[in-house]
């Protein structure tokens, strides 16, 4: 069996202090070297996953290839180190304690006691290294979610005391990210919280091998080794991480601290030439755009970034590879329900728009009400999944004159008789929520010469879904007849895919989620698209 090594992220002080990002760094780093790395999340929290969590409290869920509904920073990891991850590289609580309760009503555990200590922390591990296995890679990155401190993080810190003693120091290594607060009235960052953080962190008995320290402000030399001093790691092992324009910056700003060597020594991996050409090229066209454009995203979750964070990031990437700032102005479609809401002069002002995927009726008005208004006025329109679903719907009603078209979804009260969007058949019986959509990645069959097959460049495709709810073959016919193209269908079960107005510079609409596959520096076509037709 090959002989792995396994690097845990931890976090201090506070939450969303970003060790998503600094595991997505190292493993880049360590990747640019040629190390086969991955990533994977261990999290705290009870729910089995995310897939029923509300975007409010969790933003957005994150959708892999397998199906696996998993947390948002699984999105990181993908697009920074460009491979597709699996279900296993996503551990909760929850997932965790369903199968020791299984295990133990199959009467594996022989009438012994279960214990958190070992039977948790041994589920725990052997997912880590099962994860490990199934990618097959040289290290795993392992990032544990939550702070130091929190109740349900104690089994998770206790794997990584296991496995750091039984394995050896050179095998397992401790990443440890901590706030340094600026105090304003003291004119200084303070590193007290970052040492209470490590005196946890030691409580449990664990030294972390690598200290990293995030601010908003410009980290001095000396704030470093005192860090250093009073914490017990060298000097060079403390990696300042302030906060930078892009997140793509990070890994060089790590590696401009020489992280790469540093991992590389303590994990004996030899001496490894590091090249972060892409993330460079990334930061340098960033650095050159001189000019912006707006793109309206026309959602309902519009206090939260995180509830969209893969279609901003997509939108971003887009931009910057034609050369252009993505300025994104959120609009609240409850509020477009009202006629002379000041939400339609934003609307109006945006150069594209972007109608994201979701759930429930609220807000859904609204958004048909901004479908008619990019297809009246030629506005540069994608989209998503839902999105797609809306672009239907108003071309049924105010195109086909079906003034009840709507959804299955919508029609609480089953009151409409044109059900443009329904639940096929097969999804009728299902009454538990988590994990019964139409999960994971399909193939799509598009038609040559469609706007879709040009963007692609391609005819066979696969893209990832997260619904329920399909286009209703019933109106194809009627709808390819006034010039709403069918342009991607899955070959398998001829459910829509895609869909496109012939007569518009840019009205797109997928029922997949295209942004779990685009990258930073390989946007993906419909975005890339999208920006351009609105440029």
């Amino acid at each position: 069996m090959k002989q792995r090594s396994y690097i845990f992220v931890t976090g201090g002080v506070c939450s969303s202090l970003g060790k998503g990002i600094v595991a997505a760094s190292t493993a880049a780093i360590l990747r640019s070297a040629g190390v086969s790395t991955a990533v994977m999340k261990l999290d705290p929290y009870l729910n089995v996953d995310p897939g029923t969590m509300s975007p409010f409290q969790h933003g957005e869920v994150f959708v892999l290839d397998d199906g696996a509904e998993t947390d948002l920073d699984l999105g990181h990891y993908e697009r920074f180190i460009d491979i597709p991850l699996t279900g296993a590289c996503s551990v909760t609580t929850g997932k965790v304690y369903s199968e020791v309760l299984r295990e133990e009503r199959d009467g594996k555990y022989l009438g012994g006691t279960i214990q958190v200590v070992p039977h948790i922390t041994n589920k725990i591990r052997e997912k880590v290294e099962a994860a490990a296995e199934s990618m097959d890679t040289d290290v795993m990155v392992v990032e544990i979610g939550g702070t130091v401190g929190d109740i349900e993080a104690e089994p998770f810190l206790e794997v990584l005391r296991q496995m750091k003693n039984s394995l050896g120091g050179g095998r397992v290594l401790s990443m440890h990210l901590t706030l340094l607060p600026y105090l304003a009235a003291a004119g200084e960052l303070k590193t007290k919280p970052t040492q209470l953080s490590v005196r946890e962190l030691r409580r449990v008995g664990i030294t972390p091998d690598i200290i990293l320290t995030r601010a908003d402000v410009d980290i001095p030399d000396s704030i470093l080794k005192k860090v250093a001093y009073f914490c017990d790691v060298r000097e060079d092992c403390v990696i300042p991480s302030p906060t930078v324009s892009s997140i793509y910056q990070v890994p060089l700003l790590y590696q401009k601290c020489r992280l790469g060597e540093i991992v590389a020594e303590k994990l004996r991996l030899g001496e490894l030439k590091f090249d972060l050409g892409d993330f460079e090229r990334y930061a340098a066209n960033l650095a050159a755009i001189d000019r912006e454009m707006t793109v309206a995203l026309c959602g309902k979750y519009t206090d939260l970034d995180d509830a969209y964070l893969s279609v901003i990031e997509s939108i971003k990437s887009a931009g910057v590879h034609h050369g252009v700032k993505t300025v994104i102005t959120w609009i609240d479609t409850e509020k477009l329900e009202e006629a002379e809401n000041p939400e339609w002069d934003r609307l109006r002002a945006a150069d594209a728009v972007v109608v994201p995927g979701g759930f429930g009726n609220r807000g859904i008005e609204g958004k048909i009400a901004v479908a008619a208004h990019c297809r009246a006025e030629g506005v540069p329109y994608l989209g998503l999944c839902l999105g797609s679903q809306i672009m239907a719907i108003e071309f049924a009603r105010h195109v086909l004159g079906i003034a009840d078209a709507t959804s299955e979804e919508f029609d609480e009260e089953g009151t409409s008789q044109n059900h443009i969007v329904h639940f096929i058949p097969e999804q009728r019986h299902i009454q538990r929520k988590g994990g019964t959509m139409r999960l994971g990645a399909y193939d799509c069959q598009l038609t040559e010469g469609s706007l879709a097959h040009k963007l692609y460049g391609e005819t066979a495709v696969s893209e990832r879904h997260r619904h329920r709810f399909e286009f209703n073959n019933d109106y194809r016919a009627q709808f390819a007849a006034a010039g709403f193209v069918v342009s991607g269908v899955n070959p398998q079960s001829d459910l829509v895919e895609v869909v496109e107005l012939a007569d518009h510079p840019f009205m797109i609409g997928t029922q997949a989620h295209p942004e779990f596959l685009s990258r930073p520096w390989r946007p993906h076509p419909l975005f890339a698209g999208l920006v351009q037709a609105a440029l």
